[in-house]
């Protein structure tokens, strides 16, 4: 399958999508919730989430969707409900050019929180499923720095699709790394990454309607690892920094590790930007959402570069919503994903 269709609503999808994120971005009051687990959700997600299942169940209404949030918390709030039902209209009325294509709008409340709870797929090996982060980095999305609506399609198990929406990273593919966000108007910022399997990746600017024109990405070649630039996260609960550290002082790696949250990493060495990205595990019982990662790892590997676990093992996409059979995350050019492997494993194994 070319999956020409499927990469063409998923890019006019999370554009729309990151367009409503940007509306709540630039709000002090986000209508924040905090889940079972502690973490943030806000009214952004919520909305960004409506929208992009909307779209792909209007398009291939027999998909299943793995998505983020779930709608209960609404249901119990109709204030909260309402105001993201504002911004879900508003958001369709902003972008009439893509409309038909993306199924026409949302018609009422009810509709809404229906598309969001349509996101409850188990995951699996077998079918088309699309996993969705409306709002990955949400602790990013609150300080006012990097974040990314992603969305992918895994069909059997593999990851088919690709599409990141990072309004914070700078148009520019040749800008220098920073999470710093030096301009709060976003000007010259706001990238769409977008790949199939096979096809390679591309990245073109945000914009309104109708889809921008593209460029092809790379990643960087690295002949010397000891030049490398690492990306890793901001938040420590979701990767040793310590091990971090030490992993690049094992490679020679001098420059100080760029710290963004969500998978702009992914996408920032996709296009050269950054080298590597770790994201080594806290704790031996933590799994991983699939949500956080496919999109983000067919778009490196279309860009030339190479994505496993700690220990070496392809992500396996198939064993529901979490990547239960990893353990972390090594992202590197293919040309040097090896030698990275091995210090990976040295490190955390000396822990052992």
């Amino acid at each position: 399958m070319s999956y020409e269709k499927e990469l063409h609503i998923a890019q006019l999808a999370v554009q729309r999508a990151t367009l409503l994120t940007q509306r709540v971005f630039h709000e002090k009051a986000k209508g924040t919730l905090s889940k079972d687990d502690n973490s943030p959700v806000t009214i952004g997600d919520f909305g960004a989430q409506a929208l992009i299942i909307h779209a792909i169940k209007s398009n291939f209404p027999q998909d299943e969707i793995v998505g983020e949030e779930e709608a209960s918390s609404l249901r119990e709030n109709k204030n909260l409900s309402t105001q993201i039902w504002h911004l879900v209209k508003s958001a369709s009325l902003e972008d009439e050019t893509s409309e038909r294509e993306l199924g026409g709008p949302i018609e009422s409340e009810e509709q809404m929180l229906q598309a969001i709870d349509a996101g409850n797929s188990a995951g699996g090996a077998h079918g088309r499923i699309w996993a969705l982060d409306p709002i990955d980095g949400t602790k990013g999305f609150l300080r006012g720095g990097q974040y990314a609506v992603c969305l992918a399609l895994i069909s059997d198990g593999s990851v088919k699709v690709g599409v990141l929406g990072c309004p914070n990273l700078p148009v520019d593919d040749a800008a220098p790394l920073s999470a710093d966000i030096d301009d709060p108007s976003g000007q010259g910022r706001g990238v769409l990454f977008g790949a199939v399997a096979g096809c390679g990746a591309t990245s073109r600017p945000l914009g309104r309607g109708a889809l921008q024109s593209s460029q092809a990405i790379r990643m960087k070649s690295v002949p010397d690892i000891t030049d490398a630039t690492f990306c890793e996260s901001v938040e420590a609960g979701h990767s040793s920094h310590g091990d971090q550290a030490a992993i690049a002082k094992a490679l020679g790696i001098t420059r100080e590790s760029v710290r963004m949250d969500s998978q702009a990493k992914y996408g920032s060495i996709a296009r050269g930007a950054g080298d590597l990205y770790l994201r080594l595990p806290v704790r031996k019982d933590y799994q991983e959402k699939i949500w956080d990662h496919a999109a983000g790892e067919v778009i490196v590997k279309e860009a030339g570069g190479e994505v496993t676990d700690a220990e070496g093992k392809r992500l396996d996409f198939s064993r529901g919503r979490t990547l239960k059979e990893n353990k972390g995350v090594v992202a590197a050019p293919r040309a040097v994903h090896a030698q990275v492997l091995e210090v990976v494993k040295s490190v955390l194994g000396s822990k052992e």
